[in-house]
């Protein structure tokens, strides 16, 4: 047995976002070292591609796994969310807080005038605001049994202001200052908060069809794939000793720390 199976084996972890490419590729990653999988997806049309990732993840020998729709763009959902996940398959132990929208996509070289408030406040609650309360939600029980992670989808755009816009790349950045807290406050009690930052990953609702010229910004020379980002998520579930990090997947994008 090793020594992420040792760790993991028995958790429940939380994953929104979970019918995705990351997501889909985290599940399988955390499924495969004997954790059950709670699968959130938004879309009623991804009922499909969730009761076919449930499928697969339940192969692995004792692991168990449901699937939950809810929009998680309003905090009344995303508590209702959460307490279905609760009653059918308990509190989470790790969650991979991974959901998120790109809103309207305005370019570096966009005007700050084609981002309205509104438009940018619905973006935040969506990339930042339920993030936070699911944290809120989930932390109590991990506090109970003195153990807990914390996982965010970030983004390089929260360092360099990305492809999108301001909305979407303070929305990501806010969840860094969510890590720095949260990590500091549980740390010492058994719980471990961090974030992954990945920059055009392929085979995801961002890059479902990439043109050639995006792979110009990377000096590695070719996008990211979904199971080299769920390689960090579980990197950070197994290490209790790293917390209050960021972890950049990018490719050489980015220079230093943000």
């Amino acid at each position: 047995m090793s020594n992420s199976e040792q760790v993991l084996g028995g958790k429940l972890v939380l994953i929104t976002g979970c019918t995705g490419g990351i997501g889909q590729a985290t599940a399988r990653a955390f499924a495969s070292r004997g954790c059950s999988v709670a699968v959130h997806y938004n879309s009623p049309s991804s009922r499909e591609k969730a009761s076919q990732l449930i499928e697969q993840l339940t192969k692995n020998p004792g692991v168990r796994a449901a699937a939950f729709q809810a929009d998680l763009s309003n905090y009344d959902n995303t508590r209702v969310f959460y307490a279905q996940v609760v009653q059918e398959l308990g509190h989470p132990d790790i969650l991979f807080s991974n959901h998120g929208v790109t809103g309207p996509k305005i370019g570096p070289e966009g005007d700050i005038g084609n981002v309205s408030p509104e438009v940018f406040e619905e973006i935040w609650r969506t990339n930042a605001g339920t993030h936070f309360l699911l944290a809120q939600l989930c932390i109590p029980h991990m506090q109970k049994q003195q153990w807990g992670r914390v996982i965010f989808t970030s983004s390089v755009a929260a360092g360099n202001g990305g492809v999108i816009g301001p909305h979407y790349a303070s929305s990501k950045a806010a969840l860094h200052g969510l890590v720095r807290w949260l990590s500091l406050r549980y740390c010492k009690e058994g719980i471990t908060s961090n974030a992954v930052a990945p920059a055009l990953i392929e085979d995801t609702a961002m890059l479902s069809n990439p043109p050639e010229s995006l792979k110009s910004k990377i000096p590695i020379g070719r996008l990211g794939k979904p199971d080299e980002i769920a390689n960090i998520v579980i990197l950070l579930a197994t290490n209790g000793y790293m917390t209050n990090k960021v972890i950049h997947a990018d490719g050489g994008w980015t220079i230093g720390g943000f």
